[in-house]
């Protein structure tokens, strides 16, 4: 009986493993229960609740949700089977993924996903930022298609449509060919041109695009053996994260969204008043509906992503460059140095963030740039101090010491053996920060404290919607969950990063 109980223990855990470090296993679970959620919500909201009418089109889309769910599903237990049986996905599990690449066309990213990484056998980097790439590009071209059922549209309307054309049909050929060449050891030398031609198509945003054709041009210049296989690890650890890539994805979205817009969405449709399609519901022409003005609500949370990522950038990257600057100084150096600077910013540290924003905007007035300067200022002290304790660190390490055996200056010595050396939490860091720096975007507009209040923010956008949630709360709705997705997206990525970059699992 103890050997009976014994082998049962072992085989229950041999097959927890395998489950466990099956990415495909992992992503078909993931895409399986997202998709599932979707698809009630489409169905609930495919009928009139007053009148018992169905809404055709909504039902349709809903119907197609429900098809490709089910399907995953299947393909979830079929990998299941598979991997307890036999440890690995056989052949036929694989070609299933084919009849879950059309779901795409649904804008169903999540079963697409899962669809990329069960048709190739062993997803590399490049396979898995290329699958991304693509995905990424045509999704921002569906989201611009809408644009057809408004009243008019933007004068570069065409040409931006066309220019996503072309970057999704590179795209596709170069998922293709690293399909086809990617699991090599050394990539072919023209693959340089596909690279360069990937890196023209961030233009559109894409900055799926600038990290593939980056990190294909490391691996033909390094031949696979220095930072091109770093980038290789970093990016596979990433991607065994569904969170984590799922919340890169967003904020890629969202980024190529945002610049695409300057040729396919028409801003006025965002800020000039149309009286006669005020508080209108969601539909073709108005996707999210009309706020109390007649605005279009799509239009307005579309352009209302260029301020919110604009402002947790720029907000995080000044106070990163500043605090880490100060924080590497203080560490470096220490004694009356790292006294001097630290107690400066502890005073500054002993101000509540939110009010020292309020206090610079109601000084200064509300403005983007006096936003950005009040957010940043308040979160240097954070910065200055994981900097210096990073410092702090690798200064007792050995290869610091013999730089400075060898003569090297403390310049030398600080940026270019300390600093790179304890850039990475800084990195996860400022991940995990922006998307507080989001919310208190949207707070201090919603109070009245951030951008003007004429211009698309999501926090200006919730604080007109909030007056009807009672009557008409789609009009605060919306731009919520923006707020939320964009938020969780970035502490997704923050925590995937966090174990990407450890330096424990090299």
């Amino acid at each position: 009986m103890p050997v009976t109980s014994s082998t049962f223990t072992l085989s229950k855990q041999e097959a927890g493993f395998r489950l466990k470090s099956s990415r495909e296993y992992g992503q078909a679970g993931f895409g399986g229960v997202l998709s599932l959620v979707l698809t009630l919500v489409l169905l609930l909201n495919s009928f009139r609740w007053d009148d018992g009418g169905v809404k055709p089109v909504m039902l349709t889309v809903a119907s197609a949700y429900l098809l490709f769910t089910l399907l995953q599903g299947i393909a979830y237990l079929l990998i299941r089977r598979d991997l307890l049986r036999h440890g690995e996905i056989s052949k036929s599990t694989r070609r299933l993924g084919y009849l879950l690449l059309p779901s795409l066309l649904t804008v169903n990213l999540f079963v697409g996903m899962a669809a990329f990484q069960l048709i190739k056998r062993r997803p590399n980097a490049l396979y898995i930022l290329a699958g991304y790439t693509v995905i990424t590009t045509l999704l921002v071209f569906a989201l611009s298609v809408l644009n057809l059922f408004k009243p008019y549209v933007a004068d570069t309307f065409l040409l931006g449509m066309l220019l996503l054309l072309i970057a999704a049909g590179i795209q596709l050929i170069s998922l293709l060919l690293i399909a086809k060449y990617g699991d090599r050891d050394q990539l072919p030398g023209w693959m340089a041109i596909v690279a360069i031609a990937l890196i023209t198509t961030v233009l559109l945003g894409n900055l799926f695009a600038l990290f593939l054709g980056t990190l294909i041009l490391a691996k033909l210049r390094d031949r696979g053996h220095t930072s091109g296989s770093k980038m290789n690890n970093v990016i596979d650890r990433l991607s065994r994260s569904s969170t984590s890539m799922l919340g890169l994805f967003f904020i890629i979205f969202l980024f190529s969204v945002s610049v695409s817009s300057y040729m396919t969405f028409d801003y006025s449709m965002a800020i000039d008043n149309n009286y006669s399609a005020i508080l209108q519901p969601p539909s073709l022409t108005y996707p999210l509906g009309t706020d109390n003005y007649g605005r279009c609500l799509f239009s307005r949370i579309v352009f209302g992503a260029r301020i919110s990522l604009v402002v947790g950038f720029l907000s995080t990257l000044l106070p990163v460059i500043v605090g880490g600057t100060l924080g590497a100084i203080s560490g470096y150096y220490g004694r009356r140095t790292d006294n001097l600077i630290m107690r400066v910013l502890d005073i500054l540290y002993a101000i509540p963030a939110l009010l020292l924003a309020i206090a610079i905007i109601a000084a200064f007035g509300a403005s983007t740039v006096n936003l950005i300067l009040a957010l940043s200022v308040a979160a240097i002290p954070t910065y200055a101090r994981t900097m210096r304790a990073n410092v702090m660190l690798v200064s007792t390490l050995e290869y610091v010491q013999a730089a400075r055996a060898f003569g090297s200056s403390d310049f030398t010595i600080l940026f270019k053996h300390i600093v790179p050396n304890s850039i990475a939490p800084m990195i996860v860091k400022s991940t995990l920060t922006i998307g507080s720096a989001v919310i208190a975007t949207s707070s201090l507009s919603y109070l009245g404290l951030g951008v003007e209040p004429h211009i698309p923010e999501w926090g200006n956008i919730l604080k007109l919607g909030s007056a009807y949630l009672e009557t008409h709360s789609f009009t605060a709705i919306y731009p919520g969950l923006a707020i939320i997705a964009l938020v969780l997206s970035f502490n997704f990525l923050g925590d995937g990063l966090r174990d990407a970059l450890d330096p424990k699992l090299d």
